[in-house]
């Protein structure tokens, strides 16, 4: 298979010149009801359409969550398929956010289905679960190798409940689940320039996170900023010396000023200058 740059390269690329922003795409029913929309395939697909041409051709990262266009069947994967292609040929690298994760044969169709370069889904990267052990990974990251693409495995998540697995620790070598995850990370990106393809999902709202070995050498994309009380200022405190590999994900913070497009870029730049002073500060 014939694949791209490698998306680690790609995605370093785009934040040095766009700046480090990723924006969902989150199309859920209070937010198309906030922008005057049926909650309906022509809501979804309005609301889409808008984010998209209001912020493709200037955010390094667009981050449709799946589940939403889902739940309106077969119309609303036509929606996501048309929403990743426009995204993309604008300029803008595509997380899907899916979360996927099974074994064997079932894991490898899920990766065909956001990863290989000829599916209608194809993606820059998705979102993967590893709790069935890192292991049942291993079709995800072979594809996703083959064609350019990454993924972002959840690992410390911002979720309160995920703490009751993810802190877990481990008897035979008293590493927590988390840490252990982030260690298979940083084995998949050894080596690789400027920035290796397979990430991790890290919460911004989780405080000092300098324990858990976030150099992974691979991108860390951190949910949490905005309606979920983390801040751009917050983010060299959470990820230490991590932090320029630091993906922050805004959705409503953004969402939330549209139906306008000049609205949503204006909310968009805001918070990537906010991310680059802090940066700069940290």
């Amino acid at each position: 298979m014939s694949g791209l740059e490698p998306f680690g390269a790609r995605l370093r690329r785009a934040m040095d010149e766009r700046g480090p922003l990723c924006v969902g795409i989150d199309p859920h029913a209070s937010l198309l009801a906030d922008w005057g929309l049926n909650d309906d395939v022509a809501g979804l697909e309005r609301f889409s359409r808008t984010v998209v041409e209001a912020l493709a051709d200037r955010v390094a990262v667009l981050k449709p969550q799946s589940a939403f266009f889902e739940r309106f069947g077969s119309r609303g994967i036509a929606v996501l398929e048309k929403s990743v292609e426009e995204a993309r040929a604008a300029g803008a690298l595509v997380v899907m956010d899916a979360k996927r994760g099974d074994i064997g044969s079932t894991m490898a169709a899920y990766a065909e289905s956001f990863l290989h370069k000829d599916a209608p889904l194809f993606s820059d990267a998705l979102t993967v679960s590893p709790y069935l052990g890192y292991g049942s990974l291993k079709p995800a990251v072979q594809l996703a190798r083959e064609s350019g693409a990454g993924l972002f495995v959840l690992a410390l998540t911002s979720n309160p409940e995920g703490g009751e697995v993810q802190h877990a620790v481990r008897p035979a070598d008293g590493r927590s689940v988390g840490a252990t995850m982030l260690a298979h990370l940083a084995a998949e990106n050894a080596g690789e320039e400027p920035l290796g393809s397979f990430g991790a999902v890290v919460g911004a709202t989780l405080g000092d996170l300098s324990s858990y070995g976030l150099a992974i050498n691979g991108p860390l994309l951190a949910p949490g900023i905005g309606a979920q009380g983390a801040a751009p200022a917050d983010l060299p405190g959470v990820f230490g010396a991590a932090v320029r590999n630091v993906v922050p994900n805004v959705s409503r913070g953004v969402l939330r000023h549209g139906p306008g497009a000049a609205e949503l870029r204006a909310a968009a730049a805001r918070f990537a200058d906010e991310v680059r002073a802090a940066l700069t500060v940290g």
